[in-house]
């Protein structure tokens, strides 16, 4: 049997173990193994099988995932994320749709510490979808924008997603962050811009609110959010000045949660514990998973998968190529989740991509665009199934999915212009280069 055609049943199982829920780490892991033994034998394939975990855990890039999960979790568990929302609601009360944008800016700060697209969702479906469903909002509008803006964890910095890329692609992992700051803030202003609008011409979505609170109280609020927009800053401000790498920003900003979380009187025994075992089970994940990745790059690279690829798309232009991979991405994203997709895509494309001169940071920005598409899209999207559960019988699913679909339609325009101006991801790196 010729190494091409091992390689695409190789590409075939992976997809169907993952269908029947086996752990995507082991799918990969072993599918390259076997694939390997096939087309070189028992020997070579146990010799990748040792030498590839070694090299790839020895990389001191990975010690970035345990540092930036660290600073999560102490973040989330030491209550250093409250009073976003509250802080938002205040000064967004006035134009249309107020609770629904104030929930956007209260995720997007939420998701960059976290890092996480789904424990931004599942945090505001309790905390924010009950405010505005009391205040008689649309189930569909307040659903939607927090489905929609809990996917911002994975474009804006820190992302896990982006350290991930980085590792498959051997792109720089500081500029990765640097080029997600403004594409985030595009996304959320997008994100924005289309509830006030909808509000404001059909006002009966989201009736205006009062919010009564004294100068005290205001201040107060604004107070208790300080922590995280500070934590953010110290961290991004840190790699962007060149103080320090993506990979000891993680660590300074785990130190910096945790004296920022002691200067408030948060830090306790058992908030340090719940984070460092939450930190060591995300990370032993996501180690086992990339493990697998790695094995099964290696074998579609012995599989000359990539070659065909190449030879299958050549005389494309580069735009055409990158118009197929999204929408690759887009038909993935709606049955795979986001991890799973850059794995499983990424070495086979990663050859077509250079070859096309195209920029690998600014398509690790298309990449996270995309795969936040998917954490939203029918019939998977995580995220609506993870407000769905939250919700339980008060809103249903199909509610839900036609609320997010406004914001859907918004990120494919947010998308169209990050392709068509790549400037927009690859300013702030720039800046950066000239220091």
């Amino acid at each position: 049997m010729e190494r091409i055609e091992i390689g695409f049943m190789g590409l075939f199982a992976v997809l169907a173990l993952i269908g029947i829920r086996v752990p995507i780490g082991a799918a990969m892991g072993g599918v390259a193994f076997v694939g390997i033994w096939g087309m070189m034998g028992w020997r070579p394939a146990v010799g990748i099988a040792k030498a590839v975990p070694f090299h790839l855990i020895g990389d001191w890039n990975l010690s970035a995932i345990p540092m930036f999960l660290l600073m999560g979790f102490i973040a989330v568990e030491a209550g250093l994320t409250r009073g976003l929302f509250g802080a938002a609601r205040i000064l967004l009360a006035r134009i249309p749709g107020g609770l629904a944008s104030s929930t956007v800016v209260a995720s997007a700060l939420f998701a960059s510490a976290s890092g996480s697209s789904v424990a931004t969702a599942a945090a505001f479906s309790r905390i924010a979808v009950p405010e505005m469903l009391d205040a008689k909002y649309n189930p569909g509008l307040a659903t939607g924008s927090v489905a929609a803006a809990g996917t911002l964890g994975a474009l804006i910095p820190p992302s896990v997603l982006m350290i991930v890329f980085g590792l498959l692609m051997d792109t720089s992992i500081s500029t990765l962050f640097v080029a997600g700051i403004v594409p985030g803030i595009l996304t959320a202003i997008m994100f924005i811009l289309l509830i006030t609008v909808r509000c404001y011409f059909n006002p009966n979505l989201a009736p205006a609110t009062k919010v009564d609170v004294t100068r005290e109280e205001k201040r107060a609020l604004i107070a208790d959010a300080w922590p995280l927009p500070v934590l953010i800053a110290g961290v991004m401000g840190g790699i962007f000045t060149g103080v320090f790498t993506a990979t000891e920003a993680g660590a300074a900003g785990a130190f910096l949660a945790f004296m920022i979380a002691l200067v408030r009187g948060r830090l306790s025994f058992p908030i340090v514990r719940k984070a460092l075992v939450d930190t060591a089970a995300g990370s032993s994940t996501i180690f086992i998973i990339v493990l697998g990745a790695a094995l099964f790059a290696r074998f579609v690279a012995l599989a000359t998968i990539p070659t065909w690829v190449m030879g299958f798309f050549d005389g494309y232009s580069t735009l055409t190529v990158i118009l197929l991979v999204c929408l690759l991405f887009l038909a993935l994203g709606a049955f795979l989740e986001s991890i799973s997709i850059m794995l499983l895509t990424l070495p086979v494309l990663g050859p077509l991509l250079l070859s096309h001169d195209v920029n690998m940071i600014w398509f690790g920005v298309l990449t996270i665009k995309l795969l936040e598409l998917g954490l939203v899209s029918p019939p998977v999207g995580m995220n609506v199934f993870v407000i769905k559960s939250s919700m339980g019988s008060r809103v249903s699913l199909g509610t839900i999915f036609k609320g997010v679909s406004w914001f859907v339609l918004a990120d494919l325009v947010t998308l169209g212009l990050l392709i068509a101006f790549p400037f927009i991801s690859l300013w702030l790196p720039s800046l950066m280069e000239m220091r």
